[in-house]
């Protein structure tokens, strides 16, 4: 049986600033954005390519906001990614150069945590 993560929350303060960042910094996909009742929104965003999504909004998690700390995505190539993130003014780290991978760091508005990973082929 197969089981697959489709889905991961990140706590924020402001959900439309939030979404602001992912979508239009970032580059997610915005999926859903919608407000069930007075204390439950729910806001479904996707990075480019994948299959799971994260979530947000109001009544999603009893996260702390800003607590999550290293979502990893999986991209080509490490340094062009960096700068895209640069290019829409997201603060981004250097590239990491490690055995298993070169790494880019980023965080979002409330110090959500994030790796961009590049696989290294053996040559």
């Amino acid at each position: 049986m197969d089981w697959k993560l489709e889905l991961v929350a990140v706590p924020v303060t402001d959900v439309d600033r939030a979404k602001t960042f992912y979508v239009e910094k970032v580059g997610f996909n915005a999926d859903f954005d919608h407000q069930v009742n007075e204390t439950l929104r729910f806001v479904q965003l996707t990075p480019p390519g994948s299959a799971c999504s994260i979530v947000m909004g109001t009544g999603i998690t009893p996260m702390t906001p800003g607590s999550q700390k290293g979502l990893q995505v999986v991209v080509d190539d490490v340094a062009v990614a960096r700068q895209e993130l640069i290019d829409h003014g997201v603060e981004a780290s250097a590239v990491d150069i490690q055995p298993w991978g070169a790494f880019v760091t980023f965080s979002d508005p409330d110090g959500n945590t994030w790796a961009l990973q590049q696989i290294l082929r053996e040559q």
